[in-house]
């Protein structure tokens, strides 16, 4: 039972960043590096501002604009300098690293002893992993609603177009450029917010904990479209959620089972490149199944 609260719990705050990389790879169509260095930056900005007495949600909120600073410079690059997308997520990612030992001024930071979003709930008499349901159920909600209303409006809707056909939006008179540099502030603000709230649970911001990050988010986004197929957006969002927390449960039995903490980002890249292929595997069996009908008749 505790293995699994700890998956719900940890998932839900991954889930956010999760939702953050299904924003470029899924609704722009672009494969954003940037996550690698906007997850440890959120991290450090809130985890920095905490120590200096800064309240946790100030500072949580500050990790969630630098974030989008992030995104927008690689929106930049991207749009105006016309950077291919990929190198532009490496650029961004190696210029972050120094950005984030800047504003850490050491490569981490220890949260010990700080108050928290977690913290303070939990000296309300609840525990840790309770805090922690309460404060991810609450961000996730948040951020599905904001997502929901945000992509009911014209720049949401052209978000989307640009994403699905960006020669016929531009000449609809759909600035895509612009669509583009939304697209990537809203996914990094994500990312730095998942960062931000994971620091406050583990209690410390480390420089090299977005590594991997870009898999952790596409494996919960694959995971959970292997579950799920063809739905609503707002549903796609929920079964994105559930994809991290299926994720995290898997790593936690992986851990259960005695395998090593160095081992978890090649456990990562498999979860990975098996859930990518199960569409394929998936096709392959139907048609296997056709042809023993065929044979059959």
């Amino acid at each position: 039972m505790d293995i699994i609260m700890s998956s719900v719990s940890q998932g839900l705050l991954w889930s956010i960043m999760a939702i953050g990389v299904y924003l470029t790879y899924r609704i722009l169509d672009i494969a954003d590096l940037t996550a690698e260095g906007s997850f440890p930056l959120g991290a450090a900005i809130c985890a920095s501002q905490i120590v200096a007495g800064t309240s946790p949600i100030i500072a949580t909120l500050m990790a969630l604009l630098g974030g989008m600073g992030a995104g927008l410079v690689s929106g930049l690059l991207h749009t105006k300098l016309k950077i291919p997308a990929l190198l532009t997520g490496i650029l961004t990612m190696t210029a972050l690293y120094s950005i984030n030992l800047r504003i850490m001024g050491q490569a981490n930071i220890s949260l010990l002893g700080q108050k928290t979003i977690m913290r303070s709930l939990a000296l309300l008499g609840m525990t840790n992993q309770t805090a922690v349901l309460i404060v991810g159920g609450i961000a996730v909600a948040i951020v599905i609603v904001v997502l929901y209303f945000f992509f009911s409006t014209e720049i949401g809707l052209a978000i989307h177009s640009t994403g699905d056909n960006e020669e016929m939006s531009e000449a609809n008179g759909i600035n895509t450029d612009l669509m583009k540099i939304i697209g990537y502030m809203l996914c990094n603000g994500l990312i730095a917010l998942s960062g931000a709230l994971l620091a406050q649970n583990n209690g410390y911001a480390d420089i090299s904990m977005g590594i991997g990050t870009i898999v952790i988010g596409l494996a919960s986004l694959i995971i959970g479209e292997v579950i799920f197929s063809h739905l609503t957006f707002v549903k796609r969002l929920m079964t994105i959620v559930i994809g991290a927390i299926v994720y995290r449960l898997i790593i936690d039995i992986v851990l259960q089972l005695g395998v090593a903490p160095t081992d978890l980002k090649l456990f990562s890249a498999l979860i990975l490149a098996i859930a990518l292929s199960t569409p394929l595997l998936r096709g392959k069996l139907k048609g296997m199944k056709k042809a023993r009908k065929k044979e059959a008749n």
